[in-house]
């Protein structure tokens, strides 16, 4: 077990049913805090792991952990494929996709689907990419939910992940635990009244296995090729992966 799947958001219940809890209640909130405390930073991190996949022209991709479509509607923008699926546990994040997709005139693309990541239900070999920003850290099984990702994917077909994490060198390091300790929680705690939502993330952030140990586990995984970029001092990093 890698020690965030240990961090939960309350105090009861198993981690899954306090993850979509959790989602569920900041899912107003969730996009303008998201983008403020970023300082829209993880707009830009978005559209470099989908022009990583670009050269591969997918037709079919699935964005797990997909929240309220951030992800999803910029790869639709941008890659132009056939079909697009949103996955993920909280209807109240996905609520908010739906109606952000269809103001864009994006619904006979992008679709959104309640889904346990970890027994996705999709066949083996559907999708031609997946895609996934700032969502596996809350896995409960990161192993079965990489599992998963890599079942989904036709052979020859890629992922992309940008996931928060922990910059290692000086003073980005000092500045950042800094920030995730003050800032983050109590921006995060008056704006979505949630009192646990922020500091749980910050301790999941802290806690994910990244870099070259998450090169690993990918490979672990099953995925041929893995390698992984530092973007913005080391605050996100960009994951990609073969089938």
């Amino acid at each position: 077990m890698y020690e965030q799947e240990k961090i939960t958001p309350y105090h009861d219940g198993e981690k899954a049913s306090q993850v979509e809890q959790m989602f569920d209640n900041i899912a107003p909130t969730y996009d303008k805090l998201n983008h403020r405390l970023s300082w829209d930073i993880d707009k830009c991190w978005r559209r470099k792991a989908i022009k990583a996949l670009a050269p591969y022209q997918p037709k079919s991709l699935l964005d797990i952990a997909s929240g309220t479509g951030d992800f999803a509607i910029l790869s639709a923008q941008m890659l132009k494929p056939q079909r697009l699926v949103g996955a993920d546990i909280s209807e109240g994040m996905m609520e908010i996709g739906r109606k952000k997709v269809a103001a864009l005139g994006l619904q006979d693309i992008v679709s959104f689907e309640k889904e346990d990541c970890l027994h996705l239900s999709y066949n083996s070999d559907t999708f031609d990419a997946v895609t996934a920003a700032f969502g596996i850290r809350n896995f409960a099984d990161l192993d079965a939910g990489l599992r998963e990702m890599y079942r989904v994917l036709k052979p020859g077909g890629h992922l992309s992940i940008v996931e928060l994490t922990t910059p290692v060198k000086f003073p980005m390091k000092q500045l950042f635990r800094i920030y995730s300790h003050t800032v983050l929680p109590v921006y995060g705690r008056l704006i979505s009244r949630d009192t646990s939502a922020y500091s749980y993330l910050t301790k999941t952030i802290e806690a994910f296995p990244q870099g070259e140990r998450m090169v690993d586990i990918l490979m672990k995984a099953g995925f041929a090729e893995a390698s992984f970029r530092r973007l913005t001092f080391g605050i996100c990093t960009m994951y990609f992966a073969t089938k």
